[in-house]
C-alpha cells in the first residue's frame, strides 16, 4: 500500500523510470512496496501508479532500499531474463558453462561462440565444438548425436574425411597427398580428388 499523506521533500521518492519522473511516493511506502513485490517473486516491479505502465529500475531505487533488497531484487531480474530466454550450454564435459543467446533477429543466428569460462569455440547451433570446415546445415542432418560430435572433435583436430568411403584420416606430417585404406587418393587440404600424372590436386594446393 502506498500511503496518501502528505510529506516533506526530503521524505519523498520520485521517479521510478528514466521516463517516470512525474511520480513521487513516500520513500518508506516505496521501500515496502519494492519489498513486497520481490518477497512476493515479482522481478519486473510496475510503478505504484495504477495508471502507469512504466517499470521500477533498481539502479534509480538503490539509494532508497536496503542493500540486501537491492541484491535480492537484482539477482531475481537476471533470473527472469535467463528463464525467458534461449540458453546454450557448452558441449565440452569439463566446462558445461551456461550462456544466454540473443536471437532477436532469426536471420542472423549466433553461431561461433566462445565460452566465456574455458575460452573454447564451439556451434551454438549444432551445441559441438566449432566446425570452422563445415556448416550447421550439415550438422543438422546427423541425426545421431554421436556422430554430430565426432564430426565436431574432428574439425577441431583438422582431420580430413576420405570423399568415398567417409573415414577421418589425420596427416601428422608431409606433403598434402592422402592414401586412403579404401584406395581412393585425395588432397589433405581440400579434399578434392589426387590427380597423379600432376602429383598435386585439381586446385593444386601448396
Amino acid at each position: 500500500m502506498i500511503c496518501m499523506e502528505e510529506k516533506s521533500p526530503s521524505d519523498m521518492f520520485r521517479g521510478t523510470t528514466t521516463s517516470c519522473t512525474d511520480h513521487s511516493y513516500c520513500t518508506e511506502c516505496t521501500v515496502r512496496y519494492v519489498t513486497t513485490k520481490v518477497d512476493e517473486n515479482v522481478a519486473r516491479i510496475k510503478c505504484p501508479d495504477v495508471a502507469c505502465t512504466q517499470l521500477m529500475e533498481p539502479y534509480m531505487c538503490r539509494d532508497v532500499i536496503p542493500k540486501d533488497l537491492f541484491e535480492r531484487w537484482d539477482k531475481a531480474l537476471c533470473e527472469s531474463l535467463i528463464m525467458s530466454s534461449e540458453r546454450v550450454y557448452c558441449p565440452f564435459e569439463n566446462c558445461s558453462a551456461v550462456m544466454v543467446v540473443d536471437d532477436e533477429d532469426d536471420d542472423d543466428k549466433v553461431t561461433k561462440t566462445e565460452c566465456p569460462s574455458c575460452h573454447r569455440l564451439f556451434c551454438a547451433q549444432c551445441k559441438v565444438p566449432w566446425h570452422a570446415w563445415s556448416w550447421c546445415k550439415k550438422m543438422a542432418t546427423n541425426s545421431d548425436k554421436e556422430d554430430a560430435l565426432l564430426i565436431g572433435l574432428a574439425e577441431e583436430k583438422q582431420w580430413r574425411r576420405c570423399p568415398n568411403c567417409k573415414f577421418y584420416v589425420e596427416k601428422a606430417s608431409g606433403c598434402f597427398h592422402i592414401s586412403c585404406r579404401c584406395g581412393v587418393q585425395f588432397c589433405y587440404s581440400c579434399g578434392s580428388s589426387w590427380v597423379s600424372v600432376l602429383h598435386s590436386c585439381k586446385v593444386t594446393c601448396t
